[in-house]
């Protein structure tokens, strides 16, 4: 496995070694010991699956108390996937970072606990995975705005001819301005 640490040095990429011939293919999707020797820390206790179709954008979802990290990848299609930094404190706040995750290629992406994390569906149809660390709160989430121009996310626009559709939470989600920083989760080294 091939792991690589992004502009913000907490999120890493993951791409697994795949074993493959004519009858298909076979990759280790998880494995604690070498997760998290690279990098990859946190035991699991949920995992979630998503369907959706092209210009589909899920996010920025943070949840605070109760953050999570979040090992992502898709099962089937592909999507732009971003990681923003809104920890208070954090040397990067407020960057993001932005990875192309695809059945194809199958990696995978560690987006640690206390960052926003978002996706857009680039091809007809995705299932998206996730692995978090800790359980869903739906009383502790809240949206940063996807297009939030401080933060200037370069979404892949030109693979979306329809646009991208949001859910009624995503469409009323606050610039990162204009959150509260007390509502944000804290920088730890």
């Amino acid at each position: 496995m091939q792991a690589t640490r992004l502009e913000i040095p907490d999120v890493i990429h993951l791409e697994p070694k795949v074993w493959g011939d004519s009858r298909g293919y076979f990759y280790e999707s998880y494995s604690r010991k070498r997760y998290e020797e690279s990098g990859v820390e946190g035991a699991f206790v949920q995992d979630n699956v998503s369907f959706s179709r092209r210009g589909v954008l899920r996010g920025l979802h943070i949840q605070n108390p109760n953050t999570q990290g979040k090992l992502v990848s898709v099962l089937s299609g592909a999507v732009f996937d971003v990681a923003v930094d809104v920890r208070h404190g954090s040397p990067t706040f407020g960057r993001w970072v932005g990875v192309t995750l695809s059945a194809e290629k199958k990696n995978q992406l560690w987006v640690p606990p206390g960052m926003a994390h978002g996706f857009v569906v680039t091809s007809e149809t995705a299932i998206f995975a996730y692995k978090c660390t800790d359980y869903y709160a739906p009383e502790h989430e809240f949206s940063v705005a996807w297009d939030d121009p401080a933060i200037g996310i370069t979404w892949p626009m030109h693979l979306l001819p329809s646009g991208v559709e949001l859910s009624a939470k995503d469409k009323s989600a606050k610039r990162l301005s204009e959150i509260d920083p007390a509502r944000l989760p804290h920088y730890r080294k």
